[in-house]
């Protein structure tokens, strides 16, 4: 699986939340490869989408489509400045339940020492689909330059946070611990309280 992330600003939530249907309607269709996508945008106006393809050839393979740029150009009006892309050529995703349920998303951005290493401990900590209904979905990424990016899909906010307070497995903290451990500085979070998920029809 390919991830690429996409971070900018905008005051315009709702005209990119059109851009994205119009995509979804006219050239989602047509797209070999496309997965799905999970993003939004923050109370402060920090837009966060991140989109799955089943390679890099496929996503790349969109990218060159004229159609695509056309309808790049015309969200890109509704930015607040420049978008930064970033490339994610190792990638985990597995869900437990209906992605479609989703009522909050919380993505978590740092830099790893070992990403092999932490999308391991992200696949082995299956506690979570028996521990904790609120989480329906999970998604880690690592780019090639150590940048890790992890989504977290959940029912909602306020249960994403009753979650927090319950009783952790020893064996969970553990790889808690050696998670923290990888991350090279602070993490950066963003919660998207309108989170928008997309996939094939």
């Amino acid at each position: 699986m390919f991830v690429q992330t996409i971070r900018s600003r905008t005051s315009d939530p709702k005209a990119i939340r059109a851009s994205l249907d119009r995509w979804q309607e006219e050239l989602a269709p047509t797209v070999t490869g496309w997965l799905g996508d999970i993003g939004g945008v923050t109370e402060d106006g920090e837009l966060f989408l991140l989109v799955r393809f089943d390679s890099e050839e496929s996503a790349r393979a969109n990218s060159l489509r004229p159609e695509q740029g056309e309808w790049w150009a015309q969200l890109a009006n509704a930015l607040d400045g420049d978008a930064t892309f970033r490339d994610c050529t190792k990638a985990y995703f597995d869900t437990n339940g209906d992605l479609a349920a989703t009522g909050f998303v919380q993505i978590r951005l740092g830099q790893v020492s070992d990403g092999d290493r932490m999308l391991t401990l992200i696949e082995a900590n299956s506690a979570w689909r028996t521990s904790r209904p609120d989480i329906l979905g999970i998604v880690g990424a690592v780019s090639e330059d150590g940048q890790f990016t992890n989504a977290v899909c959940f029912t909602s906010y306020d249960a994403a946070h009753e979650g927090e307070s319950q009783h952790i497995p020893a064996d969970v903290l553990n790889r808690g611990d050696e998670m923290m451990s990888l991350i090279v500085g602070e993490l950066e979070y963003l919660d998207l309280r309108t989170p928008w998920l997309d996939s094939p029809v």
